[in-house]
C-alpha cells in the first residue's frame, strides 16, 4: 500500500490510456489513506476519506481503474450497482448489503494470505495423509530392520507424491464433513446466524466421515481444504479482515446516476429511488453495520461513485448525498487517437488477446499499423453516429473484422495471416456508413 501517486498514477497507465485528471485524483486519495495510517491514533479518527464521484460516458475507464487499483493494492474492494438497491420497505437488496460484502471479500483476502503463510505446513499435511494411505503405517512390534526398511519406502513414495508420478492412483479417503459456509450478504446477520446454525445441526445428524475413493491428484485439492480449515484460525482472519475492511476497504458505487430524480423523468421515477440515495447517507458519512463477523463501521471506507449522467446530472442527487463526495473529476470522451494507443499500448491489449487466441490454432495474426489505425477511426465513427460506448466499441468492431478468420481458423494453422487496413475497410466501411446497420451490428 505504500506507494506514490506517481507510482499509482503509472501502474494506471499501463492499463487505461489517458483520464489523467481521474488517475490522480484517484492516486491522491490513496496515499492520504497510507499517510493517516501512519498518524497517531487520535489524529487518525479525525481524518475522513474524501469520496469521489467520476462523472463520464460508458466505456471510458471509470469502472477499468477502481478495479485496477483493488489488484494493485490488494486491498477489499467491491464494485456494486447503485440500481439494484431498494430502500428499506421495498422487496430487493438493503445497502447495507454492501458493507457484507466488503467485509467477505476481505475476508477471502487474508485467509488466502494465511494460506500462503502456512502454505508448508498445509504441503506437509496433505502429503502425509496421501503417504498414509498409499504406505499403511507397520504395527508397534515390528523389527528395527523393517522400521529402517519402511522408512526408506516412506521417502520414495513422499518423493513420487510430491512428483505427481502417483497422481492417477486411486486411494479411498475419509474427508472430514465441512460446515457450510452461508454468505448470504443480504439476510439480515441474526438471520444468517440462524441460518448457519441449521446448517450445523443437520451436519451433526450424520457425524460420520465419508469415505470416498478418489485419485491422488484430486485428494491433494479435497485435502488442501481439510488443512486449511484446521490449521488455520479463523477468529484472527476474521478480525484482522474487519480492521482492513474498516480502515482500507474500497466501494465503488457504479450507476449512481440511475437513483437520481432527473426533472425530464419525474412522472415514471420509481419512488425508491430518493430512498436509496436517503439509505446511503449514513452508510457513506459513517456509521456501524452489523455483521455476522462482527460490527463493523463504515467511517473510513472510501467510497468512488460513478455515473454517465446521461438523462440527470450531479445536482439531481439529494443535496445531502452530494456533500459526501466533495472530489469531482470528469473524463473525456474517447478520441480517434485514444482508441488507437488502447488497442496499441494497454498491457493484454484487444489485438495482443485475438493473437493468443487464434494462437492456440497455431496461427500468427498480424495486424499491420494502418489496419489498427483504421480500426479505431471506424470505432470512433460510429461512436460519434449511434450511442457512444466508449471503447467498448473495439470490442464489437474487432469481433465484426476477426469472424470469418476465426472461424476458419483451423484451416490456416502454421500460416502467418496479416490484416491489413483494405480488409478492415471491406469487412466495416457499409456497416458504419449505414446508420440501422451500425445500430444492430456495431
Amino acid at each position: 500500500m505504500n506507494l506514490t501517486p506517481k507510482e499509482i498514477v503509472a501502474y494506471l497507465d499501463n492499463y487505461v490510456i489517458a483520464q489523467n485528471d481521474a488517475k490522480k485524483t484517484i492516486a491522491l486519495a490513496l496515499r492520504t489513506r497510507y499517510r493517516r495510517m501512519q498518524l497517531d491514533k487520535e489524529l487518525q479518527d479525525e481524518i475522513m476519506p474524501k469520496n469521489i464521484l467520476m462523472i463520464g460516458s460508458t466505456g471510458v475507464g471509470k469502472t477499468e481503474i477502481s478495479r485496477r487499483l483493488a489488484k494493485m493494492m490488494k486491498v477489499p474492494f467491491i464494485k456494486v450497482e447503485a440500481s439494484k438497491y431498494t430502500e428499506v420497505g421495498f422487496v430487493g437488496r438493503d445497502v447495507e448489503s454492501m458493507i457484507r460484502d466488503l467485509v467477505v471479500n476481505s475476508i477471502s483476502i487474508v485467509k488466502t494470505e494465511q494460506e500462503e503463510n502456512n502454505k508448508e505446513k498445509i504441503e506437509n499435511y496433505v502429503l502425509n495423509k496421501i503417504v498414509e494411505k498409499l504406505l499403511p503405517p507397520l504395527p508397534e512390534s515390528t523389527s528395527e530392520s523393517k522400521k529402517d526398511d519402511y522408512q526408506r519406502l516412506l521417502e520414495a513414495m513422499e518423493t513420487r507424491v510430491i512428483s505427481g508420478e502417483m497422481d492417477n492412483k486411486i486411494i479411498e479417503l475419509e474427508i472430514d464433513k465441512i460446515n457450510i459456509e452461508f454468505n448470504d450478504t443480504n439476510l439480515p446477520p441474526e438471520m444468517a446466524k440462524v441460518q448457519e446454525s441449521f446448517s450445523q445441526i443437520f451436519s451433526s445428524i450424520n457425524k460420520e466421515d465419508k469415505k470416498k475413493e478418489v485419485t491422488v491428484k484430486d485428494a491433494k485439492s479435497m485435502l488442501k481444504l481439510e488443512a486449511s480449515n484446521k490449521l488455520l484460525d479463523m477468529t484472527n482472519i476474521n478480525a484482522e479482515a474487519l480492521r482492513r475492511a474498516e480502515n482500507g476497504g474500497i466501494i465503488f458505487l457504479d450507476e449512481i446516476d440511475k437513483i437520481a430524480l432527473s426533472e425530464k423523468s419525474q412522472g415514471r421515477n420509481d419512488p425508491s429511488k430518493e430512498g436509496v440515495q436517503r439509505d446511503l447517507l449514513p452508510i457513506v458519512e459513517g456509521s456501524s453495520v452489523t455483521t455476522k463477523y462482527g460490527v463493523i463501521n463504515t467511517d473510513h471506507i472510501l467510497f468512488i461513485a460513478a455515473g454517465a449522467f446521461h438523462v440527470s446530472k450531479p445536482s439531481d442527487l439529494i443535496p445531502e448525498l452530494q456533500g459526501r463526495f466533495p472530489l469531482r473529476v470528469e473524463l473525456e470522451s474517447l478520441t480517434e487517437e485514444t482508441l488507437y494507443k488502447i488497442l496499441t499500448q494497454t498491457q493484454n491489449s484487444l489485438l495482443k488477446q485475438y493473437e493468443a487466441l487464434l494462437g492456440v490454432e497455431g496461427m500468427n495474426l498480424i495486424f499491420e499499423d494502418e489496419a489498427v489505425k483504421a480500426i479505431a477511426k471506424l470505432a470512433h465513427k460510429a461512436n460519434e453516429t449511434t450511442e457512444d460506448i466508449g471503447a467498448r466499441r473495439l470490442h464489437t468492431v474487432l469481433e465484426k473484422v476477426l469472424e470469418e478468420i476465426s472461424f476458419d481458423a483451423d484451416e490456416h494453422s502454421g500460416e502467418d495471416y496479416k490484416i491489413t487496413a483494405e480488409y478492415v475497410h471491406e469487412k466495416l466501411d457499409m456497416v458504419v456508413e449505414d446508420d440501422d446497420l451500425s445500430r444492430y451490428i456495431l
